[in-house]
């Protein structure tokens, strides 16, 4: 069984920048394609950028596009989500999972890691 664990999340002024990071335990970890999601207070939670299991294939929502990079080192068993350009609407609980694109399932949820964008 999976497990997995945010970090990085904080309170930023807008335009800041920001490192999440998601530690996953398991040795399956490597072998799927991830992504990460947002879900701010009274919305539904958001897809916002994946990529294949090598690192090769990204991919954005277009919120997030340009400002946003995901990556990840399967030796440690982590993926990344680096955010620049952060706005007030970045507000949210961040978590991560596997790609929704290729998964019916998801791995249990972890806690998440929050991001507060002031203006």
């Amino acid at each position: 069984q999976v497990q997995l664990v945010e970090s990085g999340g904080g309170l930023v002024q807008a335009g800041g920048s920001l490192r999440l990071s998601c530690a996953a335990s398991g040795r399956t970890f490597s072998l799927y394609n991830m992504g990460w999601f947002r879900q701010a207070p009274g919305k539904e939670r958001e897809f916002v950028a994946a990529l294949s299991w090598k690192g090769g294939n990204k991919y954005y929502a277009d919120s997030v596009k340009g400002r946003f990079t995901i990556s990840r080192d399967n030796a440690k068993n982590t993926v990344y989500l680096q955010m620049n350009s952060l706005n007030p609407e970045d507000t949210a609980n961040y978590y991560c999972n596997k790609d929704p694109r290729l998964y019916s399932d998801y791995l249990t949820w972890g806690q998440g890691t929050q991001v507060t964008v002031s203006s």
